[in-house]
């Protein structure tokens, strides 16, 4: 074996565990955000995979489709969640509002009551 292939297997062996590494993590992580992350990483380490396997329309495609496009769709559809996530709590607040005063309001020292 020559240099060349010693380190190109050394190259495979590296991307092959930090696939294995960002799919644990990905599944592993607590934050939403940052498993869109780790998986957008993953899907660029899988296009050099399939790169160094002599596919590049895998490649291409692994590219555009899992970092790109899925990133984008997980990344809108978290966003939506919060805002979901915000107008509940606000609807939460106006309920709270009618029986009596809201949270904002007790934390905040500025009722109308005082004004």
């Amino acid at each position: 074996m020559t240099t060349e292939e010693i380190l190109l297997v050394a190259f495979r062996v590296v991307l092959l565990a930090a696939l294995i590494v960002c799919a644990i993590a990905t599944a592993c992580s607590k934050r939403p955000m940052t498993g869109i992350i780790i998986f957008t990483a993953y899907s660029i380490v899988m296009s050099i995979l399939w790169l160094l396997l002599e596919s590049p329309d895998l490649a291409i495609t692994e590219a555009a489709v899992g970092a790109g496009i899925t990133g984008i769709l997980f990344y809108l559809t978290l966003h939506r969640l919060h805002r979901i996530q915000r107008d509940h709590e606000q609807i939460k607040d106006t309920h709270q509002e009618e029986g009596g005063e809201s949270k904002h309001e007790a934390t905040d020292g500025n009722s109308e009551d005082e004004a």
